[in-house]
């Protein structure tokens, strides 16, 4: 697992997530912690490494 910080691109705050490094590809929706809207994460891993990440707005 590794832990990931980013921006909310809704709120501007700095959150955090744990991101299953032991899977090569993942691309889901998950809610902001603070305010509570939809964030789509896209996140690429090899040999256990975060290698690519990125954090979409959906309106």
């Amino acid at each position: 697992m590794h832990e990931q910080f980013l921006t909310c691109p809704h709120c501007w705050e700095e959150i955090s997530m744990l991101i299953d490094t032991s899977v090569s590809f993942q691309k889901y929706v998950e809610d902001c912690e603070v305010c509570c809207n939809p964030i789509e994460i896209t996140a690429t891993c090899e040999n256990g490494e975060l290698i690519g990440f990125n954090v979409s707005k959906i309106d």
